[in-house]
C-alpha cells in the first residue's frame, strides 16, 4: 500500500482545527492521520519567525518556483549565445 497523499488544503484543515483547540489524538482517531503526521504539518504551516506572514511550506514553494525560473533563464541565455552566433 502506498502513501496517501493530502492536499493543502486538507493539511490546512487539519492544522486550523488545531489551533482552534482539537487535540492532536482526536484529530488523528478522527480523521485516520498519524499524530507524528499532524505534528509535521502544524509545523510545515506554521508561521516563521522574523518572517511576516510566511510558512515553512510556502517558502519552499517560493524556493522551487525560483530554481525552476532560474533554469529557464539558464536555457534562455544558452539559446541567445546560439542564435547570436549565427
Amino acid at each position: 500500500m502506498g502513501r496517501k497523499r493530502y492536499s493543502s488544503d486538507f493539511k490546512l484543515e487539519i492544522v486550523k482545527q488545531y489551533r482552534l483547540g482539537t487535540a492532536v489524538s482526536k484529530l488523528s482517531s478522527e480523521y485516520g492521520i498519524s499524530e507524528v503526521t499532524i505534528y509535521k504539518w502544524i509545523k510545515l504551516y506554521a508561521p516563521i519567525d522574523g518572517v511576516v506572514d510566511m510558512t515553512k511550506a510556502e517558502v519552499l514553494s517560493v524556493q522551487k518556483e525560483n530554481e525552476r525560473l532560474k533554469q529557464e533563464v539558464d536555457i534562455l541565455k544558452k539559446a541567445i549565445t546560439i542564435f547570436a552566433t549565427k
